[in-house]
């Protein structure tokens, strides 16, 4: 059983459930909820989203409006968030290990993964892809440049702490430093479109934003940041990325919506009974996941919050051995060294 899967086993709605909705009334909005996303649109956060924000609607009878806005690698609109009135009307959404890093990073000081009430829905993986006429048929030759060519091979992100700027930064790591000059969008699927516009030589955004893309033969994908292939409907599988980096440290990167702590006991024991019972079954999210290359994997509470760690830990640790954090992963309890979390300071 590889490494990736075994870290997505229980995944499954069955296996998700928590001992049990929080104590409190049922919270009844009255006016429509503001769900940020602090990226572009048409990326991976967006995507999801919008897939996720109707279900929501549906459940609480009000609009679940999602506004992007994004800036600074997602920290703008999550610093909206943060300011917002605590009164269940302000959400955000996006990679968890993004918000739970943001103080490492220095891009939001002071915040860890416990200032919010996490509702995962999805697991994404990062693909290196290409424009369709690149010189480079596989991973292999696009690895060989950055040793040689360095600077000079372009990479499309939506920025440093975005899924495509760690999923760059994590292979240079692995293939014991290469390189390279990134290339910064708005989001995701920016990114990806300009990569395939010939703007960039190489993105390394994740699959749900490239698919459609590598789908109809504008970007050649040569491998995907996993130690399995991905299976798309329509192109030949991708490969691995341990094909040519075996002991490259993985970790799934996941994403949902987030409520900032300090609402109302009654929204969040609201949206934990909606996601259970609507997200957690929701054919739309799960045919979303399949259709783009994402692993449906709906959580909330203490179980998402578990599942989010691994990933938390790799960025953040990460982070330090590229010399790009600003405070130390253990003033928000991560411990690198041992790759462990010891609890907020």
């Amino acid at each position: 059983m590889s490494r990736f899967t075994r870290s997505l086993l229980a995944m499954t709605p069955a296996l998700m459930l928590t001992t049990g909705f929080a104590v409190a009334q049922e919270w009844q909005p009255d006016r429509p909820i503001n769900l940020i996303v602090p990226w572009g649109a048409g990326g991976s956060t967006d995507q999801v989203t919008r897939v996720t924000a109707p279900i929501l609607a549906e459940a609480l009878g009000v609009e679940v409006v999602v506004v992007n806005q994004p800036g600074a690698s997602g920290a703008i609109g999550t610093q909206e968030v943060l300011n917002a009135p605590r009164d269940g009307y302000t959400w955000t959404a996006n990679a968890i290990a993004n918000n739970a890093t943001y103080s490492v990073t220095g891009l939001l000081e002071g915040t860890n993964i416990d200032d919010w009430h996490i509702y995962l829905s999805v697991a994404n993986v990062p693909v290196v892809s290409v424009p369709a006429n690149s010189e480079f048929e596989d991973f292999g030759q696009l690895l060989e440049a950055f040793h040689t060519r360095g600077g000079e091979i372009t990479v499309a992100t939506a920025g440093i702490t975005s899924s495509g700027g760690t999923a760059i930064a994590a292979l240079s790591d692995a293939a014991e430093g290469f390189e390279y000059n990134m290339i910064t969008y708005d989001g995701g699927g920016p990114a990806a479109i300009a990569t395939a516009s010939g703007e960039a030589m190489a993105t390394t955004q994740l699959a749900v934003e490239q698919t459609e893309l590598i789908r109809g033969g504008r970007l050649k994908a040569l491998a995907v940041l996993s130690d399995e292939p991905l299976v798309l409907e329509g192109v030949d599988p991708i490969p691995p990325i341990t094909e040519w980096l075996p002991d490259m440290e993985l970790a799934p990167d996941y994403f949902g919506i987030f409520i900032p702590t300090g609402v109302p006991d009654e929204v969040i024991a609201t949206v934990d009974r909606i996601w259970e019972e609507e997200v957690m079954n929701s054919e739309e999210l799960q045919t979303y996941a399949e259709t783009f290359g994402a692993v449906f994997a709906p959580s909330y509470g203490a179980e998402a919050r578990e599942r989010a760690m691994p990933v938390v830990i790799l960025e953040a640790c990460s982070s330090v051995e590229r010399g790009e954090a600003v405070n130390d992963p253990s003033t928000i309890g991560i411990d690198c060294e041992t790759r462990t979390e010891v609890g907020a300071q």
